[in-house]
């Protein structure tokens, strides 16, 4: 079944860097658009980033666009989100998730994604 598992959160103080990663199974990756998505307390969860399947598009959310960087690996089933110049708005949780249709690239709606990963947590604090 399809599986998608998170790693690499963790603390930073405000202005480090963080590495999150997900790593996929169960469907062909290569296929597939992928995305990042966070939740912070009492908040809904929003768009952060997303590539397409074969890694030529990309888009970010204005909040981190230039400071975040996402990017994946084919042949590793991995996709990851490079975090830089963290703020303490950017504590939350992080998840990944696969768009349903193979071979599309479409906008980062939630309702365009079928599989999600358990999250991991991020903490910007001084």
């Amino acid at each position: 079944q399809v599986m998608l598992v998170e790693s690499g959160g963790g603390r930073s103080q405000p202005g480090g860097s963080l590495t999150v990663s997900c790593t996929a199974s169960g469907y062909i990756f290569s296929q597939h658009t992928m995305g990042w998505f966070r939740q912070a307390p009492g908040k809904e969860r929003e768009f952060v980033a997303q590539i397409s399947y074969d890694g030529d598009t990309s888009s970010s959310a204005a909040a981190v666009r230039g400071r975040f960087a996402i990017s994946r690996d084919n042949a590793k089933n991995t996709v990851d989100l490079r975090m830089n110049n963290l703020k303490p708005d950017d504590t939350a949780i992080y998840y990944c998730a696969r768009q349903k249709e193979p071979l599309k690239f479409f906008g980062p709606g939630t309702y365009n994604y079928d599989y999600w990963g358990q999250g991991t947590q991020v903490t910007v604090s001084s």
